[in-house]
């Protein structure tokens, strides 16, 4: 038995589906109100319970031998924040997966993990990892870069769709091999009892580095047409960015801090030992902007 939590998020509920349709019996643990029917419908088990309720997650972890983890408090707020969900709340699942003899803990972190943060997020999401590894559950820790099928079409797709320029934070050239979320899902369901994926902290990124204006040059390739962009400079706030109000100044500081980095991964050695094809900027590019653009969207 596999436990995905984060099941109804965009990478955890391609995981549940992955393993699903490879035969595995897989627990998804869901909150009351959560969208997890379609889950339920192709052959999940549901258990209730929630990250912050240690007492809840007994349950959930009985009979499992691996646990795979993605949840993060994302943009929910309220009492979910990266504290209480992405430290707090994993390091309660692991506690529990330990208490009931789970065989492996899958975690999906983040590239930039680090203690020493100011970005609560990467401080909880390293402090989590430091959890699983003093814990004594065998463990597989997946690394992730910003994923594509989010970070392209916020920045470069819903300007366009609203009909505005891009706006980027200078000079927009540091270079980042973002991820698509299917290929993030793909390695953790790789490294489902895997040996060589065992106690391993595994980076894990797309196939080609870039910056945002080879990523804006690609949406000029894949459109046919030139696109406008205006500048910024780091500490000033990005337009309005639909469909989330309110998301501007929290995407600013983040597009401003990936002008500080470059995260470039080389992924041709993992990607062929795991057996996953990488997803390109390109076709992500191609897919959004075909969805966007169809009758009805």
């Amino acid at each position: 038995m596999i436990l995905v939590v984060g099941s109804t998020g965009r990478v955890g509920s391609r995981i549940a589906l992955r393993l699903l349709q490879r035969g595995e019996r897989v627990r998804v643990l869901v909150r009351p109100g959560s969208k997890y029917e379609s889950l339920v419908s192709a052959g999940a088990e549901a258990v209730f319970g929630d990250l912050k309720d240690a007492a809840s997650l007994a349950a959930a972890c009985r009979g499992v031998d691996v646990v795979i983890t993605t949840a993060s408090a994302g943009e929910r707020g309220g009492t979910d924040t990266p504290e209480s969900v992405d430290h707090q709340g994993n390091c309660n699942l692991i506690d529990a997966a330990r208490d009931a003899g789970v065989a492996q803990v899958i975690f999906i972190s983040a590239l930039t993990a680090n203690e020493a943060s100011p970005v609560p997020l990467a401080r909880a999401k390293a402090l989590a990892e430091r959890h699983l590894r003093e814990s004594g559950v065998p463990y597989t820790i997946l690394s992730a870069n910003g994923i594509m099928d989010v970070m392209l079409p916020l920045i470069v797709g819903a300007p366009l769709m609203a009909g505005r320029p891009v706006t980027l934070v200078r000079d927009a050239r540091r270079r980042h091999s973002f991820v698509a979320g299917e290929d993030i899902a793909a390695f953790a369901v790789a490294a489902v009892g895997r040996p060589d994926a065992m106690n391993r902290r595994i980076d894990i990124g797309g196939p080609e580095a870039a910056c945002w204006r080879d990523v804006v040059a690609l949406y000029e390739r894949v459109l046919g047409r030139p696109i406008a962009v205006e500048w910024i400079e780091p500490g000033e706030v990005l337009p309005d960015l639909p469909p989330v109000p309110g998301l501007a100044p929290v995407v600013s500081g983040l597009m401003a801090a990936l002008e500080t980095f470059d995260s470039a991964v080389d992924m041709t050695e993992v990607a062929r030992a795991f057996g996953v094809q990488l997803t390109t900027m390109e076709s992500v590019i191609r897919r959004t902007t075909a969805r966007n653009s169809a009758p009805g969207s």
